[in-house]
């Protein structure tokens, strides 16, 4: 079973047990053990996963923290965990005492449900006190799996888990400061924008004017973002469909059997005419320009290669106030560019040239 399917599994008993687990040790049995033994540690070895691990602190003797995962012998993960109920407050827990004083590099706090993990990014041999990552049982995903098979027995890598840990725990912090600006925009934050924009002095009234701009304008740009992926998401899915339409009454088609889409009102404009053939112009020398073909639907022009669909070499957006030609990375996701006039497609010659080399390196 892989790792993202076993999470599932213990995020659905967690849901569905949690009422009646009623104790810290009860929280251990039916949580936090399962977790550990997803990652691949036999949680019943005591020479790989210690329960009650001792960890002396000067003159205080006996001190044990709740499992510690070894690996060769050497204490690599130390785990303290809380009733489920329990909100986790790093202040109040042992476990900065007890990194200090073993050699584990990471250790985890966790009521079972959420999960805390922590290392020495700022200063080391002592416990930073914010986690690099952090998650709930009850929200799992596939980018929270792919992070924690890192730390299966088998992928284990300390240095690069440390590497790792520093990008994640400042990408959070830079997130959440950006879903803060978002919100409620800080005066930093506005100043800063409204003195790129703004010809003359900020002063205290256009502060408060470049506020709800600054607001407003981050709103919009967010929901056009999500609204081009969006519709990129349904003009491909749209492709897919016409790619994968069966032939009219059994007769083979023309072009590998793809069936054009029917010609609902579409209307090819000069404007897209000449700039297909600013693309034939450009790709002439890389590839026999027969092989260049336009296809117009309701959304944008496509030019193609081979009059593929899995081959689109650009997109002319031309329908609005702003013209876009929308061009595509390795992984065929289209970015969109803004041109002024026609001309300007001539600047992306790189992009379209490399579209092209792709498809026909592919064999």
């Amino acid at each position: 079973m892989d790792l993202i399917d076993r999470l599932k599994s213990i995020s659905d008993r967690i849901i569905k047990l949690k009422a009646q687990v009623e104790t810290e040790e009860a929280t251990k049995n039916a949580f936090v053990m399962p977790f550990l033994s997803a990652l691949g540690y036999d949680v019943f070895n005591p020479l790989e996963v210690v329960p009650e691990f001792v960890a002396d602190i000067g003159i205080k003797k006996g001190e044990k923290v709740d499992y510690c995962i070894l690996r060769e012998g050497i204490p690599t993960i130390i785990v303290e965990c809380k009733h489920w109920k329990e909100a986790l407050d790093p202040h109040n827990s042992q476990l900065f005492r007890y990194f200090h004083v073993t050699a584990a590099k990471f250790a985890i706090l966790t009521n079972g449900i959420v999960y805390r993990f922590y290392t020495d990014l700022e200063n080391s041999n002592k416990m930073d006190e914010k986690p690099f990552l952090e998650f709930s049982m009850e929200q799992v995903n596939e980018q929270l799996a792919a992070e924690l098979k890192k730390f299966k027995k088998e992928n284990f890598d300390v240095e690069e888990i440390f590497s790792n840990a520093s990008d994640l725990k400042y990408s959070k912090e830079i997130k959440e400061l950006l879903s803060q600006e978002l919100k409620s925009p800080s005066e930093e934050f506005v100043k800063y924008f409204a003195s790129r924009v703004y010809p003359g002095r900020v002063t205290s009234k256009v502060q408060g004017q470049f506020s709800q701009l600054v607001q407003k304008s981050s709103k919009t740009l967010i929901s056009e973002m999500i609204s081009d992926r969006l519709q990129s998401a349904l003009d491909r899915e749209q492709e897919d469909i016409i790619v994968a339409q069966p032939p009219v009454n059994g007769e083979a088609e023309p072009n590998g059997g793809v069936t054009e889409e029917k010609n609902d009102g579409i209307e090819t404009t000069p404007e897209e005419e000449e700039a297909f053939l600013i693309v034939r112009a450009i790709l002439r020398k890389e590839v026999d320009v027969e092989r260049i073909v336009m296809r117009d639907v309701k959304s944008y022009c496509g030019i193609l290669l081979d009059d593929n669909n899995r081959k689109p070499i650009c997109r002319l957006r031309f329908d609005g106030s702003q013209k876009y030609l929308g061009v595509f990375d390795e992984e065929k996701n289209e970015e969109k560019m803004a041109i002024e006039k026609l001309e300007d497609i001539y600047d992306y010659a790189d992009h379209l040239i490399g579209s092209v080399r792709g498809y026909d390196g592919e064999g």
